[in-house]
């Protein structure tokens, strides 16, 4: 560089907007020459060679020089960080990001992005650093900020690369644990200072910076459930228990940390029967309000609860214990916080500029741009990195209706059509069709489950056969018809019959899961416990009622925490479940209930297999309003049960059942067992009814509130 391009080269510099500058910084063998910028310094020192040199200042705004002849090399010398730190100067490295990931994160199919992009652990021409990189398509200049360098934005510009939006800075010899953010000169020169998009680990709210963490070296022990899963998808039990981590059980009212809640939860859910844990969005997020739902750390676990690496010691202790992984994730919004995506460069980079695209006005979010395929590239690679590197065995994708309808929670001239003139959001679905399929390619065995309210069809038919790929979708139908059905007095309930039979004519349209979850516990609908009527004993019967009624029911099945120890409150995520309860016989008993049938459902298959065919269910008697009972049965390869439900607390002793061909019937499993603090109604011997030598059917104890199950054999295939 001849004189006339340095100084053009420090201006840009000091007013901010240099785009390489490491045109001018570092080591120029060319110019004989070394270049360092420490803004309003009066001097400056280095270490060449082993020996402590002085450098020579040759502008005031802090620029100084190092004359060097051809014996030196650029590693031949290291600088001083702010903060005393010793390292290999960050100018002196060529870019560490190539043309290819350039174009597959241009062409939104750069799966591992998180590799990339935010702050990696690399090593560069021999030396080990930190690779600062992030997209900012529209910014003027960036920085990384920090505390070696006291957060200083004009200490360690970073340099663009090219055309890809993408800018770059290779800073040696950082530690684990260092704080960092960028900070962002917009096209009108306004200064933003933002979190690391792709950051694998952030402070504890309130504060939000980023930090750097290794999260490739845990030593995991998973292999064989890993191996295991594959083979068991979709013939094994699905058994969720719901949880909120922060508020699940804590210590002297203090959050408990990740490697603790491990212990804790593999020791409950083994003894209760639950197959899987589904986590509520343990992805950074400011507001605990918020449940985890508006998140401005995609790739960062909780700071709540410890580091990733803690996080990472909780599934692999779950695996080697049997009990699946699955988070709540959230590609559907996220929060208007100014330290995180929003207007990133001081654009709409992450979200659609137009708010009638690009503005949740129900959650007062930002809705991301799935077509633009960097945008769904952060999503998709967002995806794959918790299969990848935390080995979870499953996403719940929150909210899919507001994604797939460009109308969702906007009235008639708040939305805009589609290309079709449509109200689906096309860019969303073919987003969620990308997503599930390439998860389903690299990762088999795991399961992508959709909470989708809505009747938009093939949600878990497969990509290729025109559905959106999910394995699960919530039945949201099913759950709020339940809950409305249940909440009537016995008396009345004949007259809402149909609440509880509709759900079983499109039962099998998609592959369900019957969830009584967090949802229904807040915001005023009561505890599961409380939306019961009748007296106490009544209302306990109901919610064993309840969730018998569910583990019967054609497809997978989630409890939300709380519901299993009959809560009287709603769920508060600011407080503790209330474990005290248990000291009450009657709550002891309603959770003894739902561990015994949660450990039924595992042991008797012909409630799980193949429960998403219709082949699995047939009706026995849908009808009978008057008395508000139904029953069915459940089929398997090699078993038969027939599910009784009553829904009044009458008794009657003498219930018939149009059941032909019965040759072998047994009770094993009574909701009203009294040590379930039922009435003790069981049937222990049942009455076949004939006429001649047929047999018509049974006769049965039928007990208040309460589900029957029998083992059944026919003396033919069909009964």
């Amino acid at each position: 560089m001849n004189q006339e391009e340095v100084s053009v080269a420090f201006q840009e510099l000091i007013d901010g907007h240099s785009y390489n500058p490491h045109r001018c910084l570092g080591f120029h063998p060319e110019d004989k020459v070394i270049r360092f910028y420490r803004p309003d310094a009066s001097q400056m020192f280095i270490e060449v060679k082993g020996n402590i040199v002085e450098t020579k200042k040759v502008h005031e705004a802090g620029f100084f020089e190092y004359s060097i002849d051809e014996s030196l090399q650029s590693h031949d010398y290291r600088i001083f960080h702010s903060n005393g730190l010793l390292s290999y100067d960050p100018y002196s490295f060529f870019p560490t990001i190539g043309e290819l990931d350039f174009y597959l994160f241009s062409s939104g199919t750069h799966y591992q992005a998180y590799k990339i992009l935010g702050a990696n652990f690399a090593e560069q021409e021999g030396i080990k650093g930190i690779r600062f990189a992030v997209w900012a398509p529209s910014a003027k200049s960036i920085s990384v900020v920090s505390d070696f360098n006291n957060w200083d934005g004009r200490v360690n510009p970073m340099r663009s690369l090219g055309s890809s939006g993408i800018w770059e800075l290779f800073i040696p010899d950082l530690p684990e644990g260092i704080k960092y953010k960028f900070e962002i000169r917009t096209a009108d020169n306004s200064l933003l200072i933002k979190s690391d998009p792709y950051a694998f680990a952030s402070e504890l709210r309130p504060s939000n910076a980023s930090i750097i963490a290794n999260i490739e070296n845990f030593n995991w022990t998973d292999k064989v459930w890993l191996e295991k899963r594959i083979k068991n998808k979709g013939v094994s039990p699905l058994l969720i228990y719901e949880v909120h981590l922060g508020s699940w059980k804590k210590n002297d009212g203090q959050f408990m940390n990740y490697k603790e809640l491990a212990k804790e939860l593999v020791s409950y859910c083994t003894h209760m029967g639950f197959t899987h844990v589904e986590l509520l969005p343990i992805q950074e997020h400011p507001l605990d309000e918020s449940w985890g739902y508006q998140v401005t750390g995609f790739f960062a676990v909780t700071s709540r609860y410890g580091t990733p690496k803690d996080f990472q010691w909780f599934v692999n202790y779950l695996h080697n214990h049997n009990i699946g992984v699955i988070l709540d994730w959230v590609p559907g919004h996220f929060p208007a916080d100014d330290f995180s995506l929003s207007r990133f460069d001081g654009t709409a980079l992450y979200e659609h500029a137009d708010p009638k695209k690009g503005w949740h006005p129900h959650w007062h979010t930002y809705i991301f741009n799935y077509g633009r395929l960097e945008v769904k590239n952060f999503l998709i690679a967002n995806a794959l990195f918790w299969f990848d590197l935390m080995h979870i065995d499953g996403l719940r994708v929150d909210a899919v209706a507001s994604m797939l309808y460009l109308d969702y929670g906007r009235e008639n001239g708040e939305w805009i059509p589609n290309h079709f003139g449509g109200k689906e959001n096309l860019e969303a679905i073919e987003f969620l069709k990308h997503l599930n399929s390439i998860i389903h390619q690299k990762f088999p065995g795991t399961y992508m489950i959709a909470e989708e309210s809505t009747s938009f069809p093939k949600v878990t038919m497969s990509v290729e056969e025109g559905g959106l790929g999910f394995d699960l979708k919530w039945n949201m139908g099913w759950m709020n018809d339940t809950l409305r059905y249940f909440s009537k007095e016995g008396i009345h309930r004949k007259y809402h019959h149909d609440d509880l039979t509709f759900g079983l004519i499109y039962a099998f349209s998609e592959k369900f899961i019957s969830v009584l979850s967090h949802d229904e516990v807040v915001h005023g609908k009561k505890s599961l416990l409380a939306k019961m009527p009748g007296d106490v004993w009544q209302q306990f019967a109901n919610v064993r009622l309840l969730y018998s009624y569910m583990i019967c029911q054609p497809g997978k099945k989630l409890l939300f925490m709380g519901g299993e120890i009959g809560q009287w409150n709603e769920w508060a995520c600011k407080g503790e479940m209330e474990w005290f309860l248990l000291q009450f016989p009657i709550h002891h008993s309603l959770q003894t209930m739902i561990k015994d049938i949660n450990h039924f459902y595992q042991n008797y298959p012909a409630l799980w297999e193949n429960d998403s065919s219709y082949q699995s269910f047939e009706w026995i008697d849908f009808n009978d309003r008057d008395n508000s009972v139904i029953s069915y049965l459940r089929k398997g390869k090699k078993q038969c049960l027939l599910c009784v439900h009553h829904f009044t607390p009458n008794f009657y002793s003498d219930y018939f059942i149009p059941l032909k061909n019965v040759e072998e019937i047994r009770e094993v499993f009574n909701t009203d067992e009294e040590r379930y603090s039922g009435s003790g109604k069981n049937n222990l011997s049942i009455e076949r009814v004939k006429d001649g030598i047929n047999i018509l059917g049974i006769k049965i104890q039928l007990a208040p509130l309460a589900t029957m199950i029998f083992e059944v054999t026919f003396t033919n295939l069909s009964n």
